[in-house]
């Protein structure tokens, strides 16, 4: 645990601390000089931080055995589909079997192959689609009018979902191909009624890690009801520190732990599903969303300033060509979303429920329209956490 908290400390949070401890004195006028570390941020590296955790943590509560393979612990560990940027998986889900034998079957490889291939239809033909339409306005909102930083703010929560969950379908599809079942990371989290709600859908895996390794061990809602918003708050508070090392994500996760008080404290939960409670909760997200994709606390509030008080005016399109192929994966990608929605059918599973030819069909479409309309605009946005 040491070894593990250790390096992330070191690596990912080590000048973050330095400079805002020098920033601190300096609003009482003391100017400190202090060395921070010219060093790279591994790729991924909260993700199997995480993950080695866990497997140490369910040894130490009893909860599993120790692997007597070194390449089972370090398969388990290195495992490539999900290494870089989740989901986070267990030790108790993934080396139970990489112990056994896997077997391949037909239906098995439908799954896997058409989870892939929504997945990059997410990534490469919507989010990356959404990038170059909004990303000179979030790294400039100075210069734009309301109407394009409120445009920015939506489709970055479209950007992100898809861009995340994009790759978490092509890691889960190839794990199945490989005989391994992931975890779900994401179940239509915009559907939600609630934030609490939202927080079961969206990152399930690292929702999941916080609740059994952090929000339960310090009391759940076990010790009174002010415990639990504490601890809720304290969740949410690290959560937002996981991912990244900015005062900014601090806010963001801060934010949802209120929030998730909140509703506990005045039981705000709707019992049933309505439009309007959707899109209440989808722009309430969208607009936490500002702190989380800011380049700064600077730019944070002068968007929700525009938003609020600035100028509603034509937006800013750009390239009209690269809004209209946005549009256009947007409303397959939301269409699609809806299906799995109506039809209650988690997409780890959807494959197998077409017929051959209705697959191949679908497949097809698919394929050549991530040919025809995909984008290399941008890496994965959860490679830097």
């Amino acid at each position: 645990m040491t070894t593990n908290l250790g390096l992330l400390a070191t690596f990912k949070y080590f000048n973050f601390f330095i400079d805002s401890w020098v920033n601190l004195w300096s609003i009482f006028g003391y100017e400190m000089t202090m060395s921070t570390l010219n060093i790279i941020l591994p790729v991924g590296i909260s993700f199997y931080t995480f993950q080695t955790m866990s497997y140490s943590i369910d040894i130490y509560r009893g909860e599993l055995k120790p692997t007597k393979s070194f390449i089972n612990f370090a398969t388990f560990v290195s495992f490539f589909p999900q290494l870089v940027a989740g989901p986070i998986e267990r030790a108790s889900n993934l080396i139970p079997q990489l112990e056994n034998q896997r077997k391949w079957s037909h239906a098995r490889f439908k799954d896997g192959f058409f989870q892939i291939l929504i997945g990059f239809f997410r990534k490469v033909v919507v989010a990356d689609a959404i990038g170059t339409v909004i990303d000179g306005i979030y790294n400039e909102p100075d210069i734009h009018n309301a109407s394009s930083v409120l445009m920015a703010v939506v489709l970055y929560s479209f950007q992100i979902y898809f861009d995340f969950s994009g790759y978490s379908d092509i890691a889960i599809g190839t794990a199945k191909l490989l005989g391994f079942d992931f975890k779900r990371n994401f179940n239509l989290p915009y559907f939600s009624v609630s934030i609490t709600e939202f927080w079961r859908r969206w990152h399930m895996s690292l929702s999941n890690w916080l609740r059994d390794y952090l929000y339960i061990p310090l009391g759940g809602n076990r010790k009174g009801v002010k415990i639990q918003y504490r601890n809720l708050f304290v969740t949410m508070l690290l959560g937002g520190l996981w991912h990244g090392s900015s005062w900014n994500f601090v806010i963001w996760g801060a934010i949802h732990g209120i929030i998730l008080s909140v509703e506990k404290r005045f039981n705000l939960i709707p019992r049933k599903y309505n439009f309007f409670k959707n899109g209440f909760i989808f722009f309430s997200v969208s607009l936490i969303w500002v702190f989380f994709r800011s380049l700064n606390f600077h730019d944070s509030t002068l968007i929700f300033k525009k938003i609020f008080t600035g100028h509603y005016l034509m937006p800013y399109i750009g390239n009209i060509n690269s809004l209209i192929i946005l549009l256009y994966g947007l409303f397959f990608a939301l269409l699609f979303d809806v299906i799995l929605f109506k039809r209650n059918i988690p997409l780890e599973n959807f494959g197998s429920t077409l017929k051959t030819v209705s697959f191949a069909v679908i497949s097809v479409f698919i394929l050549i329209n991530i040919v025809l309309f995909y984008s290399s605009a941008s890496n994965f946005i959860y490679f830097q956490f």
